[in-house]
């Protein structure tokens, strides 16, 4: 299913040009717009996903196999040092376009880019409770 008014639909289908990398009968992937490295790209499903809680499984491992092939191709033919496979759900984690879409960022030395976190610290007891929090 297709959501009429999003713009990723209308961009994975076609609808909206784009700088496509590859393209199958359920995935297309882009060059992203506003790029964190050169060829930043997205893997966009076809079919309407807010975020990967609704993605079914069998689609998540076809994006996962997806991606892994292109940053194989990515990193050779644009000589990266690295990539970063990146995936937002929801505002707090950063999900701008409510259309789930897997960020394919080739890395290079110097990029200047910084897409780290800062550690925290957590106690042996903390750590716990969350294990069981999760588990139970």
């Amino acid at each position: 299913m297709r959501k009429e008014d999003c713009i990723f639909c209308k961009i994975a289908n076609g609808e909206i040009p784009s700088k496509s990398l590859y393209e199958d009968n359920k995935f297309r992937v882009i060059l992203d717009l506003g790029p964190a490295t050169k060829g930043h790209a997205l893997i966009l499903p076809k079919e309407h996903y807010v975020n990967l809680y609704e993605l079914p499984e069998d689609t998540a491992a076809e994006v996962m196999k997806l991606a892994k092939t292109m940053a194989i191709k990515m990193t050779g033919k644009l000589n990266a040092d690295g990539f970063n496979l990146i995936q937002n759900n929801g505002e707090a984690a950063g999900q701008t376009v409510m259309h789930y879409h897997l960020h394919l960022i080739p890395r290079y030395k110097n990029d200047g880019q910084h897409i780290l976190w800062k550690p925290g610290t957590v106690s042996s007891e903390e750590l716990e409770e969350i294990q069981k929090q999760i588990t139970e």
